[in-house]
């Protein structure tokens, strides 16, 4: 086993919410830093492999690369063809999943605690040795194009792809489906050339959470990836700050309408001011988008707010879906409501947010899939990994005085725009 550059061990535990916070860390020479929650009431475990291979790093002249990649590394590996690399999973139960973002491509698996170590023997394989199957080609670039087209039926997955232009520079807007006219044109060439070049350890984490023995694991990760040579990963170049406002004509009886600002990244500390503010807002039924723009008005079907955040910016992004004669009155008053949030929010706001909150701790306590995520997220994020315990102690310190505060020195402002309709609309004054 490589030895480790350095290893960390931390065990804490509260009161309160009685939420498990141990935490395993271990990086190796090549590396690839392991890390592990033990939660050692389950039978299952689950692990996420993070890997920088998202579509930031598809060729300009061929986007959708990275989603096209994912979907051929998982035709078989190593000395399993396709068919032999899904029967041998499912023969060990293993619920597994794969997905690509704007940063990373993400694998992940959860199944009995007995059966982890076997899982993880396969799946090393997927990132040291795919086959990518020339003779499977098509097939995957027909599942690709099926994922493209299904975007262009779904309206507000397309505005909330246009909004990130709007907010990010190139190529940190991009969505990863690209185009079909690039789907069409990638070859076998071109997806073994990304594997190589982005499926390196470098920046690479593996986290760990349910049951399992943690010396065991470390050194079975340690055997499995010692033949993962160290990379540099490929640059990128950010383009200049894009435009702040976009409009797509469409023929429909619905207008989609996002507006969104800059707020904090998730790494800054005050994140969960941003947050607790974004919930008041939009968490639940009492929120305010709700009761204002949907309940009192009946302006939409759907409306919700939400912090999106990459490693080093972050947004505020709120949605609303309505009929073409009402949209303008929608943004007018999703505008004002967003406005509105810098006068402060009140005591029994903040209670019900709490409460939602802590409800979706405590669930994640009972889901190793969900924790292992969240690790991997937290450490690409934050460099480190907050326990559940240290979510649930910063919740609690959240105050009316806390959020007004950040509110009054961070107000919503300087928005961005995307809608999709019959008719561009018009942006209410002083917001752009």
């Amino acid at each position: 086993m490589p030895i480790g550059l350095h290893e960390r061990y931390s065990h804490e535990l509260r009161g309160g919410l009685n939420l498990p916070n141990t935490i395993y860390q271990h990086q190796y020479d090549n590396g690839l830093t392991l890390l592990a929650e033990p939660m050692d009431w389950l039978e299952s475990a689950a692990f996420t492999m993070m890997v920088s291979a998202g579509c930031r790093y598809d060729p300009l002249e061929l986007p959708g690369l990275a989603n096209f990649s994912c979907e051929m590394i998982q035709r078989g590996a190593g000395s399993r063809s396709s068919r032999q690399f899904v029967e041998d999973l499912e023969l060990l139960g293993v619920d597994h999943s794969a997905s690509v973002s704007n940063a990373h491509a993400s694998y992940g698996g959860a199944m009995l605690a007995d059966n982890l170590v076997e899982s993880l023997r396969i799946f090393a394989d997927l990132f040291l040795c795919p086959l990518l199957p020339a003779e499977q080609l098509e097939e995957g670039r027909l599942v690709c194009l099926q994922e493209l087209w299904s975007v262009d039926d779904d309206l507000a997955q397309q505005v909330m792809n246009n909004i990130r232009l709007c907010l990010y520079p190139d190529p940190l807007g991009r969505s990863i489906h690209g185009s079909e006219a690039s789907l069409r044109t990638i070859s076998s060439e071109d997806i073994g050339e990304f594997f190589r070049s982005t499926y390196v350890p470098a920046g690479a984490t593996l986290s760990v959470a349910g049951r399992f023995e943690w010396s065991q694991l470390r050194d079975v990760v340690g055997e499995l990836f010692a033949g993962w040579e160290r990379r540099d990963l490929p640059s990128i170049v950010e383009s200049d700050e894009p435009a702040r406002s976009c409009h797509t004509n469409h023929d429909s009886s619905q207008t989609h309408i996002v507006v969104a600002y800059p707020s904090v990244p998730y790494s800054d500390p005050d994140f969960f001011q941003a947050r607790g503010a974004v919930g008041v807002l939009s968490d639940g039924m009492s929120s305010r988008l709700f009761t204002e723009v949907r309940e009192k008005r009946g302006l939409c079907y759907t409306v919700f707010a939400r912090t999106h955040s990459l490693r080093d910016r972050g947004a505020v992004v709120s949605y609303a879906g309505t009929s073409t004669e009402r949209a303008q009155e929608t943004m007018d008053v999703l505008v004002a409501e967003l406005l509105r949030l810098a006068d402060g929010i009140e005591q029994s706001e903040l209670d019900r947010l709490k409460a939602r909150i802590k409800s979706g701790l405590i669930m994640q306590q009972e889901s190793c899939r969900a924790r292992s995520a969240a690790i991997a997220v937290d450490w690409y994020h934050l460099d480190r990994v907050q326990t559940l315990d240290e979510l649930g102690r910063i919740i609690d310190e959240l105050s009316c005085e806390s959020i007004n505060k950040y509110l009054a020195e961070h107000p919503p402002g300087n928005f961005a725009t995307a809608t999709l309709g019959q008719q561009e609309l018009e942006v209410p004054i002083g917001i752009s």
